[in-house]
């Protein structure tokens, strides 16, 4: 009996290295850190270029390849191959669909990639593969990621270490206000209503020139959102919510118009709906609702959009009244909508609730920022390049002797430091010195020095 009590002491493990923790806490801190990680780097934009990190990785990778608005287009797979390889190591579906939503016009007020291919429909058709579909930059994404090597915004390593990537885009344009964002993070969400570029750079240039400037003055020049899809805002006190607070519901109605056939029918014309509307999904629910006689007064709905822009067409009834029928089908159908505004963005890496004139600040000062850097750093390379200049002066001064000095060395290491102590140059200036090429030598070269 003592014997296996003795055995039984011998199974417990000697190992001081496991730590009872209270899985209370464990569970607590585990998901603080995930839910952290959701708000700052995957759901939430950036208030200075209102840009997810995803957003941010495809832009700035396609930069990285060159392919700009006036080069041709690439295949996606090369690029979001580019873009997984290098910045972003996630699914490439996940990198593969923020591109496609960039390049589609019903989605982004100011689409930021230009596709080539099958990008999908408003009718919800998916896009095709990304072995078919080509890309490029816009001409408006280059300048969200202009003068970016010009020591504008602070750089990170990548997931390995390897490589470096912006932290945040130089852009010329305040993203934010005009493509709007949406996302779900832990906790809180986000939904910014697009803008129209030239009311908010109206705005931008008010606020510059007075920084006490009051929302409802702001609101003269950016009158309210500006939706991809048209349509028509219903009522404007959700539009002054969202300005004044950050928060409010602003009513949209498709743009519906009542014409008469030559035979003396009556028709509802639709030429624009609300947005992110799916018009296949609205035009199937509304046929549902009139076999389901919740819906009087149609005959027929067709669909007769093409390449030239949308048209659906309610046939009305004989009997019915087209007014009253439009009146239903505001009531019971996606014809009319709601878009619930949350402004909610990064600042300084923390989720705030913003009202209009917050996220006109914050582009405001980042502009600033970027503006002050990107003078410092050309005057950096303009000093450099000037210093180089004189030390190429004082060789030409001196040319023959600075000649004989080169020849008479054993090792371009005695040629420089030989310069450096005769003529008083710096180490930079004699090593430009000993990389300039004969054609310096002549006098028109000399000139332009």
């Amino acid at each position: 009996m003592a014997e296996e009590t003795e055995n039984d002491n011998n199974l417990v493990p000697a190992n001081d290295r496991i730590i009872p923790i209270n899985i209370e806490d464990q569970m607590k801190s585990a998901y603080i850190d995930y839910s952290m990680s959701v708000i700052v780097s995957r759901a939430l934009p950036d208030a200075r270029d209102g840009m997810k990190p995803v957003h941010r990785r495809v832009l700035y990778g396609m930069l990285d390849l060159g392919v700009t608005s006036g080069k041709p287009y690439k295949k996606s797979a090369r690029i979001v191959g580019d873009v997984l390889g290098k910045y972003h190591p996630h699914g490439d579906s996940s990198v593969y669909d923020t591109m496609v939503r960039m390049a589609q016009d019903w989605s982004l007020r100011y689409p930021l990639v230009d596709g080539q291919g099958n990008y999908g429909s408003i009718d919800g058709d998916p896009p095709a593969a990304m072995r078919y579909t080509e890309a490029r930059l816009k001409k408006i994404a280059e300048e969200m990621l202009s003068d970016i090597n010009k020591d504008t915004v602070d750089f990170q390593n990548n997931f390995d270490d390897s490589l470096q990537e912006p932290t945040v885009l130089p852009t010329r344009i305040p993203n934010l206000l005009v493509n709007g964002a949406s996302g779900i993070a832990v906790g809180m969400a986000t939904n910014m209503a697009p803008h129209n570029l030239t009311e908010v750079i109206d705005g931008t240039v008010a606020f510059i020139e007075n920084r006490d400037i009051e929302v409802s003055e702001l609101m003269q020049h950016i009158k309210g959102p500006d939706f991809p899809t048209g349509a028509l805002i219903y009522g404007y006190a959700g539009v002054q919510d969202a300005c004044n607070t950050g928060r409010g519901r602003i009513v949209m109605r498709a743009k519906a118009e009542i014409e008469t056939t030559k035979s003396g029918r009556e028709q509802i014309i639709v030429t624009e709906i609300p947005y992110q509307v799916n018009k296949a999904n609205m035009i199937e629910r509304t046929a549902e609702l009139v076999n389901e006689k919740k819906l009087e007064g149609i005959s027929a709905i067709r669909d007769e959009s093409d390449r030239t822009g949308m048209r659906i067409v309610y046939d009305i009834k004989r009997d019915a009244n087209a007014n009253v029928v439009l009146n239903n089908l505001f009531k019971y159908t996606a014809l009319q909508t709601s878009f619930s505004v949350n402004n909610i963005a990064l600042v300084k890496g923390r989720p705030v609730l913003m009202n209009l004139k917050d996220m006109i600040h914050e582009f405001v000062e980042h502009r600033h920022d970027v503006i002050v850097r990107r003078t410092r750093y050309e005057l950096a390379e303009a000093e450099k390049r000037a210093h180089i200049l004189e030390g190429y002066l004082i060789a030409l001064d001196h040319l023959d002797e600075v000649i004989k000095l080169i020849r008479n060395s054993e090792t371009p290491e005695d040629a420089r430091v030989g310069l450096m102590e005769k003529f008083g140059l710096s180490d930079l200036q004699a090593r430009a010195i000993l990389d300039m090429t004969l054609r310096r030598l002549t006098g028109l070269e000399r000139d332009k020095i």
